[in-house]
């Protein structure tokens, strides 16, 4: 039951992108004045109604599969989860299907069933309590290869934290299929920034930081990377990205890392709730 579960979030996840990216393309097309811009979103919307409708995947590039995993010490169901993760990954590669995108670094061989070494990714977090929160996120390689990691000085701040997403976000231009949604990490050090970065990407389009200063930040930088004109699929427009997430923590006085990472417009994810006596819920 718990592997059917999650391989039905899977499923959910790939072939039905979130109704707050869906209404967010749709805006992006109405404002839209570019007749280039307009085609290419339209043909994005066109993806999505055919991947819902047909219950297939959105986009060919099913992505790597990564979790993250909220889980209550006292769940009875902790012990299997791991094991139940995988199984699901491999049946949902059959099943769904998805593209097999786990390939061996030394010899180049596809495992076949997006399953090898810390793959899928699992991101854990353990809490008091009895239910299991996950979230699904299939995250895609051409927007993945325009992440990236800045180790800042202090002192240039969140100056230095806009001028570097700025910058790569022009470098990379049409490559993460925009319009784009911006996860950011600021804090902590290289490998929890770029955490933080990917776990903001599970918050709904429009949904700002509970932090007020955070959340201006949030609008300035979306407000700055639509005025560079890449549009979707990087043939000019308004629309670069529909939204920008900042997550934050605390730093070591001489270091600011920031980790950016890039989601292509398919902001794919879902959601499963295991409760204490075996219900489960899934949703987006």
């Amino acid at each position: 039951m718990l592997v059917d579960a999650i391989v039905e979030a899977i499923r959910l996840a790939v072939t039905r992108i979130p109704d707050d990216v869906v209404s967010a393309l749709r805006k992006a097309y109405e404002r839209e004045e570019s007749g280039v811009a307009r085609f290419n979103l339209e043909n994005i919307l066109k993806a999505v109604e055919i991947g819902r409708d047909g219950s297939i995947p959105v986009c060919q590039d099913t992505g790597t599969l990564t979790f993250f995993v909220r889980a209550g010490v006292e769940s009875p169901y902790l012990r299997g989860l791991e094991g139940a993760i995988v199984e699901a990954t491999r049946r949902a590669t059959r099943e769904v299907p998805l593209r097999p995108n786990a390939v061996d670094v030394l010899n180049g061989k596809n495992s076949g069933d997006n399953t090898g070494l810390f793959v899928p990714v699992v991101h854990w977090e353990l809490v008091e309590g009895s239910e299991i929160e996950m979230a699904v996120l299939p995250k895609g390689g051409g927007s993945e290869n325009c992440s990236a990691l800045a180790m800042l000085t202090p002192g240039e701040g969140w100056e230095g934290v806009k001028r570097f997403v700025l910058e790569r976000v022009r470098e990379c231009g049409g490559k993460p299929c925009p319009p784009v949604i911006l996860g950011i990490g600021v804090g902590g050090g290289a490998d929890l920034s770029l955490s933080l970065a990917k776990r903001a990407l599970l918050r709904r389009v429009g949904e700002r930081n509970s932090d007020g200063r955070i959340a201006e930040i949030e609008a300035e930088l979306l407000e700055e990377v639509n005025s560079l004109g890449i549009g979707p699929m990087g043939m000019g427009g308004k629309t670069t990205a529909l939204d920008v997430k900042i997550e934050v923590a605390h730093r070591h006085p001489a270091s600011f890392p920031v980790g950016l990472i890039v989601q292509c417009w398919a902001n794919r994810r879902a959601f499963l709730r295991i409760k204490p006596d075996g219900g489960i819920e899934v949703w987006q």
